[in-house]
C-alpha cells in the first residue's frame, strides 16, 4: 500500500532538503539561588541550546524560500531567449477532481496559447486543496510545492502514471488544437537532469540530481518570486478570483465572504471576475514569461457562481470554442475502454445495472442508509418489470468480505433474484490491461518536441503495474443497459453519468 500524503511529503522534504520556514526560541528567567544542581546547569543548558540550534538550522535549511536561486544556478531556459511558452499547474485530491482540473488546464492553455505540461495521476488525496466555499485553501505556492514534491516522489518510486496514459488526447493532438508535453520530459529539459538516474543505485548521482530538482522545485513553486521573461507564478486562487474569458472584466463576483466571516478570519479581500487573457495573456507581464504556473484549477458551482473558473463558451474565438466542445468529455484510452467493454459483454454477458456505492471515504461513511435506499428502490422496480435473476455490477470501496450485515450482504444471499458481479485489482483482466498501458506509454509519446525524440529512453520502467481498477470499473458502469445508481455527491458518480451521456460504451 502506498504511504499516505503526509508521510510521503515528509519523506520527500527530508530527501530533497525542502520544507517550511520554522523558528523557535526559549524564554525564561534564570534562578540565581544556589542549589546542589548548580554544577550540572551549564552542561545541561549548553546541551539544550545545541539541540535547539540544530533543530532551527535543519528546519531553515529545508525551506525553498530561504534558498534563493542565483542567476548562475537557475535552469538553463531562464538564461536563453524564450521560445515555446509553457503552462504548469497543481492538481490535487482524488482522480475525478484531477481530471476536472486537467480539462480546465487544457482550456487555459488554449486561451493563452501555451504548451500544457501534462501532470501525473497523483495518489488519492496525497495533496488536498481545502475548501473554496469556506475560503480555507492552501496558498498557491504551498500547493505547487506539495504537488512538485509528490510528482518527483512518484518518479523516484517508479510509480509514475501520466494523465495522458489514462485519458485519450488524440483528438486534440491530431488537430493541433492544444500542445502538450509530459511533466517528466519538461523536468528533464527545464531542470537539465537525466531522470534515468533514478534507476541507478549511485548515491552521488542521486545527490546531484536532487539538488537540481530542488532548485527547479523552488523556482516553479513560486517561492523565489517571478523571474523576468522566464517564470511567473500566479498568486490568484478561488478566494480572490473567478477566471472568465471575453466577458466583463474586473467586476465583483456575486459570491463574497460575509463581513462576519471576514472579521473572524481577519482578511479583507474580495472575489473578482477577471478575464484570463487580459490578465495573463499577450501584453501582460505573465504573457512574456516562458513558464506560467497556476495553483489549483479546480472549479465547481456554488451559490449561483463558479468557485474559480467560469468559462463555458467563447463565441468570438472559434479555436477556443472548439476546445471547449472537445474537453466536455475526455474519453479513457482504448486499452481501458476495451477492458471495460470486454467485462460487460463477455463476463456479465446480459443486461445489467451498475451500482456505484461509496461507503468508506469522508462524508459518505455516515450515509449508508440513504445510499442503499436508492439502490433498493431501483432493484425493487426492476424485480417487478424484468426477468430474474437481475444482473448487478457492484462498484464499491467496501471489501466483499465486509458485506455481511449490510444490504449488499442481503443481495448476495438472495442469489435466485440477484446475480452480483465485482472486479478486483488482482483479476487477470485488470493486470493485462495495466501491462498494455505501460507498454503504450502514451504520456512519453505525446510531447510537443521533435519527432525523433523518444522520451522512454530517458526514464525508468515502473517497478509495479499502475492501479487502473477505477477506470475499468467506470467504463463497465458506462455499459450498464439497465441503468446506473450512483452515490449522491460523489465525483465518481458524476464521471460515470458523463460517460453514459456521451455513449462511451457504444
Amino acid at each position: 500500500m502506498p504511504q499516505n500524503g503526509d508521510e510521503m511529503l515528509t519523506n520527500t522534504r527530508k530527501e530533497m532538503d525542502f520544507g517550511h520556514r520554522h523558528g523557535g526560541g526559549v524564554a525564561g528567567k534564570r534562578n540565581k539561588r544556589p542549589t546542589i544542581f548548580t554544577s550540572y546547569r551549564a552542561p545541561l543548558l549548553l546541551f539544550t541550546f545545541i539541540i535547539i540550534a540544530i533543530f532551527i538550522s535543519s528546519k531553515i535549511s529545508f525551506s525553498p524560500s530561504l534558498l534563493p536561486l542565483s542567476p548562475d544556478s537557475r535552469p538553463p531556459q531562464c538564461t536563453h531567449t524564450p521560445g515555446d511558452k509553457y503552462l504548469w499547474y497543481a492538481p490535487h485530491s482524488g482522480f475525478s477532481n484531477q481530471l476536472s482540473e486537467f480539462r480546465n488546464a487544457i482550456l487555459m492553455a488554449a486561451i493563452l496559447n501555451r504548451t500544457l505540461i501534462v501532470p501525473p495521476v497523483l495518489d488519492h488525496h496525497a495533496v488536498a486543496l481545502g475548501s473554496c466555499p469556506k475560503f480555507r485553501v492552501l496558498d498557491p505556492n504551498e500547493l505547487r510545492f506539495r504537488v512538485w514534491n509528490h510528482s518527483i516522489q512518484l518518479i523516484r518510486d517508479r510509480r509514475y502514471v501520466s494523465m495522458a496514459d489514462i485519458v485519450d488526447l488524440s483528438s486534440l493532438v491530431v488537430t493541433s488544437t492544444v500542445r502538450f508535453m509530459d511533466f517528466r520530459i519538461f523536468v528533464s529539459k527545464w531542470c537539465d537532469v537525466n531522470l534515468s538516474l533514478a534507476c541507478t543505485a549511485d548515491s552521488s548521482m542521486h545527490s546531484s540530481m536532487l539538488e537540481k530538482l530542488r532548485q527547479c522545485g523552488s523556482l516553479l513553486s513560486g517561492y523565489d518570486g517571478n523571474v523576468e521573461a522566464c517564470f511567473v507564478a500566479s498568486q490568484e486562487d478561488c478566494r480572490t478570483t473567478v477566471w472568465t474569458y471575453q466577458t466583463d472584466d474586473e467586476v465583483l463576483d456575486s459570491f463574497q465572504a460575509d463581513e462576519e466571516f471576514k472579521k473572524k478570519r481577519k482578511f479583507s479581500f474580495s472575489r473578482t471576475r477577471k478575464d484570463v487573457s487580459r490578465a495573463l495573456g499577450p501584453g501582460s507581464t505573465a504573457g512574456s514569461a516562458t513558464v506560467l504556473a497556476f495553483g489549483s484549477l479546480f472549479t465547481g458551482p456554488y451559490k449561483g457562481s463558479e468557485s474559480h473558473i467560469d468559462i463555458h463558451e467563447a463565441p468570438n474565438d472559434q479555436r477556443v470554442q472548439l476546445v471547449i466542445q472537445k474537453i466536455e468529455f475526455l474519453q479513457f484510452v482504448p486499452e481501458i475502454l476495451n477492458a471495460g467493454k470486454s467485462f460487460a459483454h463477455e463476463t456479465i454477458s446480459a443486461p445489467f445495472l451498475c451500482a456505484q456505492l461509496r461507503l468508506l471515504d469522508g462524508q459518505f461513511k455516515n450515509h449508508w442508509d440513504g445510499t442503499f435506499q436508492v439502490l433498493k428502490q431501483t432493484l425493487d422496480s426492476l424485480k417487478q418489470k424484468g426477468t430474474l435473476p437481475i444482473h448487478v455490477f457492484i462498484m464499491t470501496d467496501l471489501p466483499r468480505v465486509n458485506w455481511t450485515g449490510s444490504y449488499l450482504g442481503d443481495l448476495e444471499k438472495d442469489s435466485d433474484v440477484f446475480k452480483l458481479f465485482v472486479l478486483r485489482e488482482d483479476d487477470e483482466l485488470v493486470a493485462k490491461t495495466a501491462k498494455k498501458l505501460v507498454n503504450a506509454a502514451y504520456g512519453l509519446k505525446l510531447q510537443y518536441v521533435s519527432s525523433s525524440f523518444d522520451g522512454r529512453e530517458q526514464h525508468c520502467s515502473p517497478l509495479s503495474l499502475p492501479d487502473i481498477l477505477l477506470y475499468v470499473e467506470e467504463t463497465i458502469c458506462g455499459c450498464a443497459s439497465l441503468g446506473f445508481v450512483g452515490t449522491a455527491g460523489s465525483t465518481i458518480a458524476n464521471s460515470i453519468e458523463l460517460m453514459r451521456k456521451n455513449h462511451a460504451c457504444s
